[in-house]
């Protein structure tokens, strides 16, 4: 007998997760084990709620479209569920709410906590007696799962970040000789800096900018930093730079930290790029600008990678193979077999090895002064930016119908 699916989007969303959506619910169509797809409303908060979108309303059409989609089409959010110790009944709720509509299968498409979360609830489904197969999905653009060669969200980031480095770069290279010395990107990347390290890509256009990439690996040296924007303006000119939001000083504090959390009890970052920019005035008086590309870097489809969009298909696509397989526990992973030319696949992985670990930047990315990343970096970055997306000939998306279950149980509080 089938048994439905539900399947919900976590954390920050990117410009291809809707594509793994679409995978996932156009695969669990063609399998003779799973029944309809529920689409939790606003993430896990779907399942607590009992908010369940039935996606065998929507349209072939309108899944389809999905895959060339921003953001997340039946909403995501940022909420941690705390250790089964500390609140089985949230956990009994889930198990509720999934038995009540005959789940057996629970997709979760997000990054670190998310996989945790995934990791959690097969194991109180066991705890509990309820068979369900967990499944999470890779989506994170800050590049930071362990095991995985990339993640999907990531391709698209830095290939947006290299291009409008490139065009900043360009701009400010015009203007440089009665204005604008230097220039600073902040980008995403709280813990780990590969996003900022993919926009040494655009160092092989002209005028091969960035000439500054600052990382949360490497400690920001006051004095050093000051030097190299010195030296480099008076070699070219101009100075662009590409800063990670997470970076930190000798101690390990975040050169932007606020006082306030996030939903996960994160720090929030208060603006890497214009306390640099006020220590480059206060400093050296060279007029700057800067610049956050924030949700920007993160929602533009018209720049996604193409190799990004399929990938993010792909594990949509083998998650609900592993699922039907039996699989519990795992997360589809995206192995490298080769660079030039580049060359994939998807495995699975257990999620033990994938939930709250952190994947840094290797040293070996790294130059040794800290400001730059190597060839080795730029082999790993090149083929992830690569392929165009299929154009949008009409960027006026369509409303889904977002048809909702009928509820069974008592309102969760």
């Amino acid at each position: 007998m089938k048994k439905n699916a539900f399947y919900a989007q976590s954390g920050g969303v990117t410009s291809v997760i809707n594509a793994s959506a679409s995978a996932v619910i156009l695969e669990a169509k063609k399998s003779s084990k799973i029944g309809k797809v529920y689409a939790g409303k606003n993430g896990i908060l779907g399942a607590l709620r009992e908010e369940l979108i039935d996606t065998s309303k929507e349209s072939k059409k309108f899944i389809e479209s999905l895959k060339y989609r921003p953001g997340g089409v039946f909403g995501s959010c940022r909420y941690k569920l705390k250790s089964i110790e500390e609140n089985l009944k949230e956990y009994k709720r889930l198990i509720e709410v999934f038995q009540a509509h005959d789940i057996g299968y629970f997709f979760y498409n997000g990054g670190n906590d998310s996989a945790d979360t995934a990791l959690k609830i097969s194991q109180i489904s066991n705890k509990l007696n309820y068979p369900l197969q967990c499944i999470a999905i890779p989506k994170t653009v800050d590049n930071d799962l362990a095991v995985t060669d990339c993640c999907p969200g990531f391709g698209s980031v830095a290939k947006y970040v290299v291009t409008s480095t490139i065009e900043a770069a360009l701009d400010v290279e015009s203007m440089h000789e009665s204005s604008t010395k230097v220039f600073i990107l902040e980008v995403m990347g709280r813990h780990a800096g590969w996003i900022a390290g993919s926009s040494c890509l655009a160092q092989d256009s002209h005028p091969g900018a960035p000439h500054i990439i600052l990382l949360p690996e490497v400690s920001f040296n006051q004095k050093k930093f000051l030097s190299k924007v010195k030296d480099t303006v008076k070699k070219n000119g101009f100075c662009v730079i590409v800063a990670s939001e997470g970076i930190k000083d000798s101690t390990g504090k975040f050169i932007a930290e606020s006082e306030s959390k996030d939903a996960f009890g994160h720090s929030q970052l208060g603006g890497v790029a214009p306390r640099l920019a006020d220590l480059v005035n206060s400093k050296l008086k060279l007029k700057n600008h800067w610049a956050v590309a924030d949700y920007l870097q993160r929602s533009a489809s018209h720049l996604s990678s193409g190799v990004d969009r399929t990938q993010a298909y792909e594990v949509g696509k083998k998650a609900v193979q592993f699922a039907a397989n039996g699989q519990n526990g795992v997360m589809p992973i995206i192995k490298r077999k080769s660079s030039k030319p580049y060359r994939w696949e998807i495995v699975s992985a257990p999620l033990t090895k994938i939930a709250n670990v952190e994947k840094k930047l290797p040293a070996g990315f790294i130059t040794k002064d800290g400001f730059g990343m190597t060839k080795r970096a730029r082999r790993y970055f090149q083929p992830l930016v690569e392929g165009k997306t299929d154009e949008l000939k009409n960027i006026n998306y369509q409303a889904g119908k977002m048809e909702m279950v009928a509820k069974k149980l008592k309102a969760w509080r």
